[in-house]
C-alpha cells in the first residue's frame, strides 16, 4: 500500500509506517483525506554489481558495489544523500562547537542491532576509536580526533585536537558497529558476518556471486517495504543489460555500456539517472617504480593519450576530459587554471628524448638498462574500462612506452596498489567530491587510498591546511593549489570524468525525482517498493 498525500494534509513516513501496518489502515487513511492506491508489498529487489563484495565492514565502503550492501546492513550517524544534503540517520540531532573542537551527537533511543542488543553512545565511541587507529582504511576520516566521550547512554561527544572541516560529513558517515560483538569477532570476523542497525540483515554471502540481505523487522525507521535485496555480481555489462531488459533485475549499481543505457532510456518501463561523476577514470601509477618515478615520463604519457577520443569512442561522448583530481561537478572548488596536457604525441616524444629515454630496436624506450615498461592490471571482467586500457596501450606504444595488461579481482588490485606491489591499474576513485573536496585519503603521503605511492610535502601541508580551515573562500584557495600541484606532478594518468548513467526499472517505486549524486540512492533500500 502506498499513500499519496493531498495538499490539505501531508503525511510523514513515520506516520505511514505506523498506520500502514495496522489493520484497516487504508480505511483510516482514506477517512483522513488521503488518496490510497494498491501496490504489491514485499518481494525481492534485485541489484546488479560489476565486482565482488569482498567484505561488509566499515573498511569496505569505498567501492560502490560494497557500500550499497554495507549501508543497508550497518547504519551511520548521518548520510550525505543524493542531493548532497546532510541527512540524519542514527543521530537525531548534532551540535558543532563554535571553535570546531567538539561534535555532540544526540542518538535515537530504543534502536536495536540485529542481535537484539540496544544501540548506545558506547557503540559510537568504540566504532570511532577502533576505525581511527592506523592501519584501518577509514583512519583518514578521523584526522584531528582526540577521543569520544560518552556523555550519557544516548549522547556521544567527539573531542578534537584540531579543527577538521570535513569531519562531520566524512567521519559521520562511518557505519556504527555493535561494540561487544565487534570486540568478540574482530574486524575480519565482522566483515564476513556483519551485525548492524540497518533495515536489512545478512542472509547469504558469496563474494563473487551474490549477497542477499533480508528485511529487519525491528528496524527503528520501520520495516522495509520489500522483503529482501539481492546484489548479484555480474561483471559483463551486456549480461546486466539483458537481466534488466528481461525483468530479472531491477537496477544496476554500476553503469552498463553507454549504448545499452541509452537504449533502455528509450524503452518504456525504465528510468535512467544521469550524473557527472566525482570520480575520474584514471590509471594510478606506482611512483616508487624507477621507470615511473620521473615526472617527465608521467607528463609525456599524459600527452601521448588522446583522452577526448576515449570519451567519444568508448564512453559515447558522455564525459569531460580531466584536468586535475576534482570534477567540474563541484564548480565552487573546481580549478580549471592548471597545467594542461593536450594530446600531442610529438611533444611526448620530445619530453622522453630530453629525459634520456632512448628507443630500442623494438621501439620501446630504455635508460641505463631499464625498459620503459610497466603492467596495468584491470578489474576482471570489466568490459567498460578494459577497452580504455587497450586504447591507452596503443597510444603509449606509439611514443615508445610499453604498457602490458593483466586482470585481477578488485580486492586484489586495491590491496596490491595500497601495498605497492602493483605498478598500475585503471578504475574510478573519488579524490574529493561534492561532500568535501579534501583528497586526504588519496593524495596525502600516508593516505589509505594513495594508490600512487605519491609523496609531496607541499601536498601534505595543503591537505592539512584545508582540513583546518572552515571558511569556504579560504578553502577554495587551498584546493585550487592542490589541483595545480596534482597537475604539475601527474602522479597518475587521469583520463576523464564520466557522465554516468544508472538504469532502474520503473517497477522500483520511491526513487526521488531530482538526483545530484547517484550512489547514495542504493543506501536507502528500506524506502523502495516493487510496483
Amino acid at each position: 500500500m502506498v499513500v499519496k498525500s493531498l495538499v490539505k494534509k501531508p503525511i510523514s513516513r513515520r506516520q505511514f509506517l505506523r498506520y500502514g501496518v495496522a489493520s484497516g489502515a487504508a480505511i483510516w487513511l482514506a477517512g483522513q483525506g488521503y488518496q490510497v492506491y494498491a501496490q504489491r508489498a514485499g518481494g525481492t529487489l534485485v541489484w546488479l554489481g560489476h565486482q565482488e563484495v569482498a567484505g561488509m565492514g566499515p573498511n569496505d565502503i569505498g567501492p560502490d558495489v560494497q557500500s550499497s550492501v554495507v549501508f543497508n546492513i550497518v547504519n551511520p550517524l548521518l548520510h550525505v544523500n543524493y542531493l548532497t544534503e546532510t541527512e540524519l540517520v542514527l543521530a537525531k540531532a548534532y551540535e558543532v562547537a563554535e571553535d570546531g573542537l567538539s561534535y555532540t551527537f544526540s542518538l535515537h533511543e530504543g534502536v536495536r542491532f540485529h542481535d537484539g542488543s540496544e544501540f548506545t553512545a558506547q557503540d559510537v565511541k568504540y566504532t570511532y576509536e577502533f576505525y581511527s587507529q592506523p592501519g584501518n582504511t577509514m583512519a583518514g576520516r578521523f584526522i584531528g580526533m582526540r577521543e569520544v566521550e560518552v556523555v550519557d547512554r544516548y549522547t556521544a561527544r567527539v573531542h578534537m585536537n584540531r579543527v577538521n572541516a570535513a569531519f562531520l560529513r566524512v567521519a559521520g558517515e562511518l557505519p556504527i558497529v555493535p561494540a561487544a560483538y565487534h570486540a568478540e569477532v574482530g574486524d575480519q570476523g565482522f566483515r564476513t558476518n556483519p551485525i548492524g542497525t540497518g533495515a536489512f540483515r545478512l542472509r547469504e554471502w558469496r563474494p563473487a556471486e551474490f549477497t542477499e540481505i533480508v528485511a529487519f523487522e525491528d528496524h527503528f525507521r520501520g520495516r522495509p517495504l520489500v522483503d529482501a535485496i539481492r546484489l548479484e555480481v555480474v561483471p559483463e555489462p551486456s549480461v546486466r543489460y539483458i537481466a534488466l531488459l528481461t525483468g530479472d533485475a531491477h537496477a544496476t549499481v554500476w553503469p552498463l555500456l553507454v549504448e545499452d543505457s541509452l537504449e533502455l532510456g528509450r524503452t518504456p518501463g525504465f528510468r535512467v539517472v544521469k550524473t557527472l561523476w566525482n570520480s575520474p577514470r584514471f590509471i594510478p601509477l606506482n611512483n616508487e617504480r624507477p621507470q615511473l618515478a620521473d615526472v617527465r615520463v608521467r607528463r609525456a604519457m599524459l600527452h601521448a593519450i588522446d583522452r577526448q577520443r576515449i570519451v567519444d569512442e568508448l564512453d559515447g561522448g558522455l564525459g569531460v576530459v580531466a584536468t586535475s583530481h576534482l570534477s567540474p561537478n563541484n564548480p565552487f572548488f573546481h580549478n580549471p587554471n592548471v597545467p594542461l596536457y593536450p594530446f600531442n604525441p610529438e611533444q611526448a616524444r620530445s619530453i622522453l628524448d630530453g629525459a634520456g629515454w632512448v628507443p630500442g630496436g623494438d621501439g620501446i624506450r630504455a635508460k641505463d638498462g631499464l625498459r620503459l615498461s610497466f603492467t596495468c592490471t584491470t578489474i576482471s571482467g570489466d568490459q567498460a574500462r578494459r577497452p580504455m586500457a587497450e586504447l591507452s596501450q596503443i597510444f603509449l606504444r606509439d611514443v615508445g612506452v610499453e604498457m602490458l595488461l593483466a586482470e585481477a579481482p578488485v580486492a586484489a588490485i586495491l590491496q596490491g596498489l595500497r601495498e605497492g606491489t602493483l605498478e598500475a591499474s585503471l578504475f574510478n576513485w573519488t579524490h574529493g567530491s561534492l561532500v568535501d573536496p579534501s583528497p586526504t585519503s588519496t593524495l596525502r603521503s600516508d593516505g589509505a587510498d594513495n594508490f600512487y605511492r605519491y609523496r609531496n610535502p607541499e601536498m601534505d601541508r595543503l591537505i592539512d591546511e584545508g582540513l583546518a580551515t572552515v571558511d569556504p573562500e579560504q578553502r577554495r584557495l587551498i584546493y585550487n593549489r592542490t589541483q595545480e600541484l596534482y597537475a604539475e606532478d601527474v602522479p597518475g594518468l587521469y583520463l576523464h570524468f564520466p557522465e554516468g548513467m544508472l538504469v532502474f526499472s520503473e517497477a522500483v517505486q520511491g526513487l526521488p525525482e531530482q538526483v545530484f549524486v547517484s550512489t547514495p540512492l542504493f543506501f536507502r533500500g528500506h524506502q523502495y517498493s516493487l510496483g
